[in-house]
Formats: structure tokens, C-alpha cells, sequence
């Protein structure tokens, strides 16, 4: 099994506490997103294999390092996702990025896929899954499975909040895939939010709620 990342920066620790405050407003709320998911985007591309080239310095010939051909996808669930793909491609420009969108049927209570554009060659890329709430796991459980399907190999999951709930769901359906988040928070309440949570992460980055 896959470990659970929880990073414990105080850089992030300090951020994830403006986003957890309701007076924060929609674009601090915004940016510190993003600034949540560069420095998640730092842990989880550490693994990342690296080549040695030789370049000129403005004093020598020397030998250095450059990531080696590594191809990366970042696919964020909508819409919440949305917030965190500008975080991510300050650190990685050259990531292509997907789209999945979810919904849940009121009769069934099953994530149902309503929208699906990916890199024609994401199967030859590692895959990053954005989901700013790891609540019930449900839906983040779902996108990877409509990944997989297309064959992706190597899938990683970052959210910035994960419940208890969620992180076991995404264990039993998905032991192969890595998830790093900022804070692993108590538990859901009766309405599936996370508690203390920071609320609805879509509301609040685009201003809705």
C-alpha cells in the first residue's frame, strides 16, 4: 500500500489556517490555494529521476542535473480542482492538464463522470489528481478509476484537507496510489463535510456561497 503523505511545513501549516478562516475573503482565499498546492506539488514531484548533462556557466564547463524526460498530467476534479492547477504549473510548465467533472446521482448516491478531456497520450504520463477535499472519498475514488481506465500507470493523488473516511475509502480502492495533503482533519460530519474542514472549497474559491 501507497503511504499518506501529510505535510507538516509550517509554511503550509501557516497558510492551511488563513484558508480554514471564514472571514478569509474569495481572492486570499484564491491565491493561498494555489500557494498550498506549489508547495504540496515540491513533496510529491521528489521522486522525480534526474540525468546528468554538461552546461557552461558564465566561468566553466561543469556537470549538472535536469529532470530526465519525465511527462506529467495534472487533472483536477472539477470544479474544485481548478484552484490548484496554477499552483502546480508555476513548478511544473510543461504538465499537460486534464479535466474530469462528477457528479453524484440522487438515486443511486454513485459518482457519474459528465465531462472528460484528457492529454491524447495520458497513458504514457504520471498522473496527478487535484481535489482540494478528501471528504467521503467518493469522487476522488471514481476520477482515478476513469484514469485507470485509460491506462495510466502511475497515478498520485494531492488534496490540501482529507478526512479519516476518505483516506481509508482511497486505500481500500486505490492502495497503489500515493496521496499527499496538507491536514489530516477529524472526521465527517452528518452532511459529509469535513470537520473543522475549511467548508466548500468550490464556494469559496470562486466566490459562490
Amino acid at each position: 500500500m501507497k503511504q499518506v503523505h501529510i505535510m507538516d511545513h509550517p509554511l503550509i501549516q501557516h497558510k492551511l489556517s488563513i484558508i480554514r478562516d471564514k472571514t478569509t475573503g474569495v481572492k486570499e482565499f484564491r491565491e493561498v490555494i494555489n500557494e498550498i498546492a506549489m508547495l504540496l506539488c515540491y513533496e510529491a514531484t521528489r521522486d522525480f529521476p534526474l540525468k546528468e548533462v554538461e552546461i557552461e556557466t558564465p566561468v566553466a564547463f561543469t556537470k549538472t542535473k535536469v529532470i530526465s524526460g519525465k511527462k506529467v498530467a495534472i487533472v483536477p476534479i472539477l470544479r474544485a480542482g481548478l484552484g490548484m492547477v496554477d499552483g502546480i504549473l508555476n513548478l511544473v510548465p510543461a504538465a499537460k492538464v486534464g479535466h474530469i467533472g462528477l457528479y453524484r446521482d440522487p438515486e443511486t448516491l454513485q459518482p457519474v463522470e459528465y465531462y472528460c478531456k484528457f492529454p491524447n497520450d495520458i497513458s504514457e504520463r504520471d498522473v496527478i489528481v487535484l481535489d482540494p477535499m478528501l471528504a467521503t472519498g467518493g469522487s476522488a475514488s471514481a476520477a482515478i478509476q476513469f484514469i485507470k481506465n485509460y491506462g495510466v500507470k502511475n497515478i498520485k493523488l494531492m488534496c490540501i484537507i482529507a478526512s479519516p473516511e476518505g483516506i481509508a475509502k482511497m486505500q481500500a480502492d486505490h492502495p497503489d496510489v500515493e496521496i499527499f495533503c496538507a491536514a489530516k482533519d477529524e472526521r465527517l460530519n452528518d452532511h459529509g463535510y469535513i470537520v473543522p474542514g475549511l467548508g466548500d472549497a468550490g464556494d469559496r474559491i470562486f466566490g459562490t456561497k
